[in-house]
């Protein structure tokens, strides 16, 4: 057995379920490592390699997430997942299930469940695993896995978000937005956005975050307007990419560096959810990041000379 050879095979797959489980790339990483050595200080030949190693991950991985719920209840503000530009496993015969449960609003649904249904439900509901590898991940009965499932598909259902299938469509609203954020074009952006959008930020304390969530499209295409011309003016870019699967940009200062990522949420085509994520401690695996406060230092001197 190569075992080298056969983790690497398998790297992708380990990662898209432990960050599905986790909402974090960094914690995700650090599961996939801790399998590794796991498997390779293994003595012992396991009948299917993907099965060891994918119940090895979901293990650790809910071990990790009960440890976070912890952390998570004293979060300040808003807890969003670690933006991910681009998912490593691709199955075509389950993109649309790959597709959706990456997506920040699928992933905030998944908050719901325990950690018991969340990994049950994404390694059924998204990887098609049999319920008797799941019984082994998890460590329950084929029956109890079953009922968990349930559980979870309750859950989801009560409020599981749905997506325009259209991917170019969505590009193409996306575009049209950015072009209307870039101008400070508040009709344009209020034509895009959906009447009771949501606008909200993830700073977890640590750089500037709106107060609470900016509902309404008048208000969240004001808001806008009014400060993203601001940031053009001290050389803030955006760089549009697909995050979690959906339209988005990555935000960077002057010299390059993550200033925050950007995630639309898009149906019936209009925007109907804005979520920034800012916290420096969830950009570090994008790269060099920005000093928020320093930038929002910028902004509110740029308005000022505008006066």
């Amino acid at each position: 057995m190569n075992k080298v050879g056969d983790f690497e095979e398998l790297r992708p797959l380990l990662f898209s379920i432990a960050y599905r489980i986790l909402g974090s790339v960094s914690e995700a990483e650090d599961a996939v490592q801790e399998t590794w050595l796991r498997f390779d200080g293994s003595t012992t030949l396991p009948t299917s390699v993907k099965a060891f190693l994918s119940a090895t991950v979901t293990r650790l991985s809910i071990d990790v997430l009960r440890s976070a719920r912890v952390r998570r209840e004293a979060y300040v503000g808003p807890w969003f997942p670690e933006p991910l530009l681009s998912d490593p496993y691709q199955d075509p015969a389950r993109s649309a299930e790959l597709a959706d449960s990456v997506s920040m609003a699928a992933l905030l649904l998944l908050e719901r469940l325990s950690p018991l249904e969340r990994s049950v439900f994404v390694l059924r509901e998204v990887f098609g695993f049999g319920f008797d590898d799941i019984a082994s991940a998890v460590e329950r009965s084929e029956a109890a896995c079953r009922q968990l499932l349930v559980r979870a598909r309750r859950h989801m259902a009560a409020g599981r978000p749905r997506f325009e299938a259209d991917r170019r469509e969505r590009q193409e609203l996306a575009t049209r937005f950015f072009d209307a954020l870039r101008e400070g074009d508040v009709a344009g952006l209020r034509d895009l956005l959906a009447a009771d959008v949501q606008m909200v930020g993830d700073g977890g304390g640590k750089a500037p975050q709106l107060a609470r969530a900016i509902i309404g499209s008048e208000n969240v295409a004001r808001l806008l307007a009014s400060v993203f011309p601001l940031l053009a003016r001290i050389d803030v870019t955006f760089e549009p990419r697909e995050v979690n699967g959906q339209p988005g940009a990555i935000c960077r200062d002057r010299d390059g560096k993550v200033l925050h990522a950007l995630a639309l949420e898009v149906l019936d085509g209009q925007i109907q959810t804005i979520r920034s994520v800012i916290n420096p401690d969830k950009l570090g695996h994008l790269g060099p990041v920005a000093d928020a406060w320093a930038i929002d230092e910028e902004v509110k001197q740029a308005r000022r000379q505008m006066k």
